[in-house]
């Protein structure tokens, strides 16, 4: 008699799954979205109702024939099922007995590059989908291009719709050869490159019998055992505090997510940027205190010390530091419909710090479909491209090929609120690209007329002004 199911145990073992996170990438009508329904619907991740709706809108508006399409549980918008094409992002959640998922869903067109930008800003893993019959394209180069920029450590080329070439293995050893010349340059450790047929369910959850000369495994068993472990940092403690907690007059904590490392109870810390240390009291959850505690948890510390520590603000070990600097060199990809403008403020938003700056220089913008670098005056929508950006105060940082936490930021435009770009920090700025100019304004006093016995008070309040991220220069002499 089989074991009755105790449905603690099943939620706890639930609980312990990892997590992966991966998005689909490819040229349009490359059979993205064509495959992860085709995964959902092999591995029984869909409801009947869902199954029933599936075969009403395959008749009504599919573009697979006979066949049901596949696409139409990801591809949800009117325009998309109209144009038979991913516009926007569509996200999956679904889980085996080993692994729990995440599907980011992204189109492949030029114009929406932003949109894949965001589906791969947290994912582990990218399947690069390519058309056997045209095989390595500029959208597969580009797609591969983003996903280097992204930091995403695993890829899978998926050569899809091998039944139309009758499963050619040679046509499969050439793509693959293509490729993996293009990728070595680019810095991707893991490639693993996999022949299927969306459409008809080959290697997508089963081995097919159509492809013998395949060793590998079929995309869901590699999906479930790819090992991610290793590919969050362990080494550098970053513990960017994002809200103090005083519940009572006893106990006042710092909350927030550790961003990377490992902390123990007892280690010695260092608050950025007073510099002021102390040692770890405690590490409180809502389930009870922790010996230690690592990414990506959210815990709240005590320390040993009354030192003043707010948001934005970061915990560290003091033998190992982060960056500190007002500027530094970034790839930016501009996510705004209006266009950039160099003389323009923007907030700076990195892990829970928030203050001003500017982009003082474009080195290059890069063509990414030819993987060109060219001068440019701005960039526009979509546009990708290396620059130098001043902060109102310094940030603490590691470069994002390090740290993709402390690495990333955003900038927001302060007058509309939008996201206009998102950047991931390359390193320090170069000397001879620092700005020349000190700060972002300047108050000339003696040529403004304003009285000697007022300096001080304006001194005061240049001083404030710095403190909350808006320097003023302040001249006090004539000139």
């Amino acid at each position: 008699m089989a074991e009755k199911l105790n449905i603690k145990e099943f939620l706890d073992k639930d609980e312990q799954k990892d997590l992966l996170r991966f998005l689909t990438a490819g040229s349009v009508d490359d059979g993205k979205s064509t495959l992860i329904g085709r995964l959902l619907f092999d591995s029984k991740k869909i409801y009947e109702d869902q199954l029933d709706a599936l075969e009403r809108d395959s008749k009504r508006m599919g573009n697979a024939g006979e066949h049901i399409d596949y696409a139409l549980l990801l591809d949800g918008l009117k325009a998309e099922r109209e144009q038979g094409i991913t516009i926007d992002v569509a996200y999956r959640y679904f889980s085996t007995n080993n692994r729990k998922f995440i599907i980011a869903d992204t189109p492949g067109h030029e114009q929406y590059t932003r949109n894949m930008i965001t589906g791969g800003s947290t994912a582990n893993l990218a399947i690069i989908l390519v058309d056997a019959r045209t095989g390595v394209i500029t959208q597969t180069r580009r797609h591969t291009y983003l996903v280097s920029l992204l930091g995403i450590k695993h890829v899978v080329l998926a050569v899809n719709k091998m039944d139309l070439i009758h499963f050619d293995e040679k046509r499969f050893n050439d793509i693959v050869a293509e490729y993996k010349n293009f990728v070595t340059p680019l810095g991707i450790s893991d490639v693993t490159c996999i022949p299927l047929s969306a459409l008809d369910g080959d290697n997508v959850v089963e081995k097919s019998d159509r492809t013998p000369w395949y060793r590998g495994q079929a995309l869901l068993d590699y999906l479930e055992t790819v090992p991610i472990d290793q590919d969050r940092n362990f080494s550098d403690f970053r513990y960017p505090v994002q809200y103090v907690l005083r519940p009572n007059l006893d106990f006042r904590g710092f909350s927030g997510k550790i961003a990377s490392g490992i902390v123990r109870k007892g280690d010695e810390i260092i608050a950025l940027p007073s510099g002021k240390k102390s040692r770890i009291k405690s590490i409180v959850t809502y389930d009870g205190e922790l010996e230690y505690a690592f990414p990506p948890q959210c815990i709240t510390i005590t320390l040993e010390d009354e030192i003043d520590v707010s948001r934005g603000e970061m915990l560290v070990h003091p033998d190992n530091l982060p960056m500190m600097d007002r500027n530094f060199e970034a790839m930016l990809v501009w996510m705004d419909e209006e266009d950039m403008d160099t003389n323009k403020q923007f907030f700076i938003k990195q892990t829970t710090n928030v203050t001003r700056a500017r982009i003082d220089k474009i080195k290059y913008k890069v063509n990414i479909n030819t993987m060109e670098q060219s001068p440019s005056e701005k960039l526009v929508l979509n546009e990708i491209g290396k620059v130098v950006i001043t902060t109102g105060k310094e940030i603490f940082f590691d470069p994002y090929e390090k740290n993709k936490h402390t690495g990333a930021f955003i900038l927001i435009d302060p007058i509309t609120n939008n996201t206009s770009a998102v950047g991931m920090i390359i390193n320090r700025v170069d000397a001879k690209d620092m700005s020349i100019e000190e700060s972002f304004a300047t108050l000339d006093l003696p040529q403004l007329g304003i009285g000697q016995e007022h300096y001080n008070a304006i001194i005061k309040i240049c001083k404030e002004l710095e403190r909350q991220g808006i320097p003023v220069k302040c001249i006090t002499e004539k000139k």
